[in-house]
């Protein structure tokens, strides 16, 4: 089983597709993921000082 397929391949055996929205849908989720890592953070340090 391949885990990222070529747009030219053929085959069914794959995870992702590199296309477009593999790599637009990537990126909103390690964006969101950093945001909610960076409100953790922030929260913390609220609640410790206060």
């Amino acid at each position: 089983m391949k885990f990222i397929k070529d747009e030219n391949e053929e085959r069914r055996d794959y995870i992702l597709q590199k296309d477009e929205t593999t790599k637009k849908t990537s990126m909103f989720v390690i964006i969101m993921l950093s945001i909610l890592v960076i409100a953790v953070i922030v929260s913390g340090i609220y609640f410790i000082k206060f």
